[in-house]
């Protein structure tokens, strides 16, 4: 079938949103579908000189790099950027900031209309909204309640324009809050979960923690691992309390934009903290190797959870990092959040309350302590991350829709 895929996250960027929506792609094509990702232009667009067209509904040939200069996005920059495999098509179509990307939606879906296109495949709300309006097949993947003055306005009508539609919350607190904000009851089939994913080849055959650390070159030693962004609510005041009280592990951080990494360089020389390894920013491609010279991965997320738009997401996320970790083989700390219980459970990691700093220390010297623990439960998680591969996801969010 032939799948158009519309998100406004910038690409590339090494924010969550962008990852996931290139991973639900790729999942897609790896399913035998044609499958076309259109985002907006990187550039904004100035608004149109006297005479010009308001592009707005206009045609999506800009997209195909019949008339914006560059060409289309470079496969294998992207591949290396975020670590795929397999090929779709990725588009970019001029989008003028005054519009609040509502412009580039329209284009967007008449451009899918024009495409005959079997499936509407969409993040933004008014892409869903234009795309029934169209009376196209539409299935919208929700990160997060509608925010804004009209993002609850665009969700009510979307709930009651006809037409055939699928809801993807990511966790089932997300499905609930959002049924509490509406009050309309979801119909059968309407409404199915969407747990974020992982790539499962990716980890295959990831060397132990020893070997790993030395091919990235990274101090011996047992290590203790946080992969992620450095925003607020990530945990990172805790990770640095943990370093300050076991100064015999390593801890490695991985990731974060180049400002917060500098931010917390800073504050551990202040503190004279010297057994943090600040990786930066690493390409998608080569993080599990990163994630595999950790003998044990962390995920200290706080009750408020701040995301790069802002926000908390405490109650309704669902990290993909988490499912990562699981597929790495180490064992896990995690915040005991109510959301990382619709996926994790104590038989195959440890969960301690979130900012509970003497918890977390209980839990990672018994980890320290006890090897065969660790083992025990970097086993179990492979295990159970089978169910949660970005090509089962999307098996079952297209499943009895097509």
């Amino acid at each position: 079938m032939r799948i158009v895929c519309i998100s406004a996250s910038q690409v590339p960027s090494s924010t969550a949103n962008s990852i996931q929506v290139m991973k639900a792609c790729q999942a897609l094509a790896q399913l035998g579908h044609e499958v076309r990702l259109w985002v907006p232009s990187s550039e904004t667009i100035p608004p149109p000189s006297r005479g010009e067209g308001s592009g707005v509904g206009g045609n999506v040939q800009d997209a195909r790099g019949r008339g914006e200069k560059g060409a289309d996005l470079e496969w294998e920059r992207l591949a290396s950027f975020y670590g795929l495999q397999t090929r779709f098509e990725v588009e970019r179509i001029p989008a003028r900031s005054q519009f609040r990307r509502y412009d580039f939606s329209l284009k967007a879906v008449l451009g899918a209309k024009a495409l005959k296109a079997d499936l509407l495949y969409v993040w933004p709300l008014q892409a869903a909204v234009f795309g029934l309006a169209l009376h196209m097949r539409v299935a919208l993947e929700l990160h997060g309640p509608p925010e804004g003055k009209l993002g609850p306005v665009i969700f009510w009508l979307l709930r009651r324009i006809p037409g055939k539609r699928r809801l993807l919350p990511i966790t089932q607190a997300l499905a609930a809050l959002l049924l509490r904000l509406d009050g309309k009851p979801y119909r059968d089939g309407e409404v199915v979960i969407a747990h974020n994913g992982v790539d499962l080849e990716r980890y295959h055959d990831l060397p132990e923690p020893a070997t790993a650390r030395a091919r990235l070159g990274l101090p011996g030693g047992l290590t203790a691992g946080y992969t992620g962004h450095l925003y607020a609510g990530r945990g990172m005041g805790l990770l640095v309390e943990l370093a300050r009280r076991f100064p015999q592990v390593q801890f490695l951080w991985v990731g974060g934009r180049e400002s917060d990494v500098e931010a917390w360089k800073g504050r551990l020389e202040q503190e004279q903290i010297t057994n943090v390894i600040l990786a930066g920013f690493v390409e998608n491609q080569r993080l599990p190797l990163y994630q595999a010279a950790a003998d044990i991965l962390l995920m200290p997320y706080e009750r408020v959870i701040t995301g790069s738009s802002g926000g908390n997401s405490a109650e309704y996320c669902s990290p993909m990092k988490m499912f990562e970790y699981m597929a790495c083989g180490r064992a896990v700390i995690s915040s005991d959040l109510p959301v990382i219980r619709e996926v994790m459970s104590e038989s195959y990691c440890i969960l301690c309350p979130p900012e509970d700093v003497e918890s977390w220390v209980r839990a990672l010297e018994e980890l320290i302590e006890n090897p065969e623990k660790r083992l025990q439960l970097g086993l179990q998680a492979r295990q159970e991350v089978l169910a949660h591969t970005w090509l089962q996801r999307a098996q079952t969010a297209l499943a009895g829709f097509l």
